[in-house]
């Protein structure tokens, strides 16, 4: 469950670092995964504060979801999937382009369904011990 919260923690933090300080405009699918992500830092910790690790029910839904969002942005920013299907706003911020890119190298829907997928994979381990 701790290392569940913390992944969740950072990708909370790291998401408002990169909306609010480096000033990038996150699109409609980057705001689809920021509903999925931020409640699980809440739930995750008030979890491990009340040793209750039973929480895998309510944040398992949470992180699986964001995770299928995320890995349809992904194919979305790899061009894997046509361009027709695009989802974001033609006035708004690309899914695909360029300020999907963290320093120009790392894709940040591939980072956020890294995330989302480790989160999944711990809970996921939680509830098959419980």
């Amino acid at each position: 469950m701790f290392i569940a919260w913390v992944i969740s923690v950072i990708a909370t933090l790291s998401a408002l670092f990169i909306g609010e300080i480096m000033g990038k405009i996150p699109c409609n699918l980057c705001w689809y995964q920021r509903i999925f992500m931020f409640p699980l830092p809440i739930i995750l910790g008030i979890a491990l504060y009340r040793v209750d690790f039973s929480a895998w029910r309510y944040a398992l839904p949470l992180s699986v979801g964001g995770a299928g969002i995320a890995a349809f942005h992904s194919l979305i920013f790899f061009k894997i999937l046509p361009e027709e299907i695009k989802p974001c706003l033609e006035k708004g911020p690309s899914c695909s382009g360029a300020d999907m890119l963290l320093w120009g190298t790392l894709p940040l829907p591939l980072l956020s369904f890294i995330a989302f997928v480790s989160i999944s994979i711990s809970l996921i381990a939680i509830w098959k011990r419980s």
